[in-house]
């Protein structure tokens, strides 16, 4: 009988959740909200403290409610991991090299900073310190999950946003074993000596660092053979069974040694990351993240009582208002010392503003040991809920404010430095790497040199620095103008594109036709075009094949002046070919 009962609850819970999933989501989608914040809301409809509270009323409703949210979470807990294996994916050991400094650098400036202000604000307040200590430590990392999945949403994670923000969160992963640790020492009180305590934290250091070098050796030496084998079978079935073994194994495996679940689906996924069947195994598991994603956002709706929101409402927004200020504004600081563009800054910081399902853990932790008694865990607990499930909507207030601060800045580019008293400069279009080692090059000789570029980071990058650079496109007259064309020596084209350096060469032979146009050309078709534009060309492929044969000549014991006339002769009749069409 008994289970019959626990097959029809799990039943009853399946069959709202595929409710939420197929016909509430949908529908918010329909008004453009966020598949998240959508799972979000349908979490607290359809749990204990809405729909759940008037089963007794309605018995109809039980079908749609999940009343046990605790039931659930296990599964929950899964889409997170596959989230993180299908990011690790996307991300390969070489590429999360390049990251580290933000990852090591940024990320820990955060986890330091927030917990410092959050834990000194608590205090401040009038909690003892062992429970200010325990909100710090909850507080001071972000949702992992939510984060990672709006940036998916809004195909944001190949951007510099979706790149700091994953390298922040990655090094809150890892914050995650001694965090425990701490809130775990925390409750025995003065019978835990400093010693004890640094031993403690550097037993559970040493397990981590073993832990996921034994990850890193498996995944190279035993799960790609294994992995590329079921490949070479062509059985999918098999793939995904070596996949998810994979992805179940490793997370596991970190789990045993005190970290997160998601970071080993994580290790899994970069192990995997660069391999031929990366995207086979993007594609198979996707279905599997994206509905348990969805559970796992239920759950933590689930988990906002509304009685005692709407009772401690006044305290819990001002408590929300001031953990965002807080860590945002923490974050930004350290991500501007770090060397990040404003409006990234700003978009990362909102974004990471609030915090994530971690601090549900440290909660159940402090409490069971007595660090924190049960109303502070409550409040706590509800407090998280909040934070992650305006998250979404920080992530787009952060994106419109960043798009806004980079429209000033590139107005504020696009004005450029006074020329007034400039004369006999040489104007370059294009200050890429070609654009700036010529500038450099002039420069040293004493020619001034006025550049203009389309990209607004690189621009204001050099003005900071003190270069004449300006925003905007050079075959533009007014963009002529304000780099004082009028007044150039020369003019040198120098961008990739074949198209904006024939409009840009046209442009300036309107305005300018006594003065020399030196461009760099792709290939001898554009450099054609460029020469009957009126340009004096040098191709980018012909001079590079000349070096190049000159070395080898040298090489082979050509003396040095018959290399050079062979050079010359070659250079001569590549330029006549295309004098012809200059006529």
């Amino acid at each position: 009988m008994e289970a019959a009962v626990a097959n029809s609850a799990w039943i009853e819970d399946g069959l709202a959740f595929l409710f939420a999933a197929g016909i509430i989501v949908p529908f918010f989608r329909r008004f453009r909200v966020s598949e998240t914040l959508a799972f979000l809301v349908a979490g607290m409809a359809f749990g204990p403290h809405a729909l759940g509270g008037l089963t007794g009323d309605l018995p109809i409703l039980s079908v749609l409610v999940i009343r046990d949210p605790e039931r659930i979470k296990p599964f929950a807990e899964f889409g997170v991991v596959f989230l993180l294996f299908v990011l690790g994916l996307e991300l390969s050991p070489r590429r999360l090299w390049e990251l580290r400094r933000y990852v090591f650098g940024l990320g820990s400036a955060q986890v330091l900073g927030a917990a410092a202000a959050t834990g000194l604000t608590a205090f401040l307040l009038g909690l003892p310190a062992v429970a200010a200590l325990v909100v710090a430590l909850a507080l001071s990392l972000s949702s992992t999950a939510i984060v990672m999945q709006v940036l998916v949403e809004e195909r944001r994670l190949a951007t510099g946003t979706g790149r700091i923000s994953l390298s922040v969160l990655l090094m809150q992963d890892l914050a995650v074993v001694p965090i425990l640790v701490i809130v775990g020492l925390l409750g025995f009180g003065a019978s835990e000596t400093a010693g004890g305590a640094a031993a403690a934290l550097a037993w559970a250091g040493a397990k981590a660092v073993l832990a996921i070098g034994i990850i890193v050796l498996v995944g190279r030496f035993v799960l790609r053979p294994l992995v590329a084998q079921a490949a070479r079978s062509g059985s999918r079935e098999l793939i995904m069974a070596m996949t998810m073994l994979a992805v179940v194994g490793f997370a596991v495996g970190t789990e045993a040694a005190g970290l997160s679940l998601a970071l080993g689906a994580f290790l899994a996924g970069a192990l995997l990351a660069e391999t031929e069947f990366q995207h086979q195994i993007e594609v198979d598991i996707d279905p599997f993240k994206g509905l348990l994603l969805g559970l796992f956002f239920m759950s933590v709706g689930m988990g906002v009582d509304l009685l005692y929101l709407w009772q401690q409402i006044h305290l819990l927004l001002l408590a929300l208002a001031a953990l965002l200020a807080i860590k945002a504004l923490i974050l930004f600081a350290a991500a501007r010392l770090f060397g990040i563009a404003p409006a990234v800054a700003l978009e990362v910081a909102l974004l990471l503003g609030g915090a994530g399902e971690f601090a549900f853990v440290v909660v159940r932790v402090a409490q069971s040991n007595g660090a924190a008694g049960g109303e502070l865990a409550q409040f706590v607990t509800i407090l998280v809920s909040l934070s992650m499930l305006v998250t979404p909507l920080l992530g787009r207030l952060g994106r419109l404010l960043a798009t806004r601060l980079q429209r000033r800045q590139d107005e504020a580019a696009a004005a450029g430095p006074d020329l007034s008293g400039t004369l006999d400069h040489v104007v370059v279009g294009g200050f890429g790497r070609v654009g700036q080692m010529i500038a450099r090059i002039l420069e040293r000789e004493g020619v001034p040199v006025v550049a203009i570029d389309t990209n607004a980071e690189l621009c204001g990058e050099h003005m900071r620095a003190g270069r004449a650079v300006f925003l905007g496109d050079a075959a533009r007259p007014e963009m002529l103008e304000r780099t004082g064309a009028d007044r150039a020596r020369a003019f040198i084209v120098t961008v990739d594109a074949p198209a904006a350096a024939e409009r840009m060469v046209r442009s300036i032979r309107r305005r300018r036709p006594d003065a020399p146009v030196f461009a760099r050309a792709r290939d001898q078709e554009h450099a054609r075009a460029l020469a009957d534009l009126g340009a004096i060309v040098i191709p980018e492929a012909l001079e590079g094949s000349l070096q190049l044969a000159g070395r080898v000549l040298e090489g082979l014991g050509v003396p040095d002046d018959e290399v050079l006339r062979r050079l010359d002769e070659e250079r001569s009749r590549q330029a006549a070919l295309l004098e012809p069409e200059t006529v």
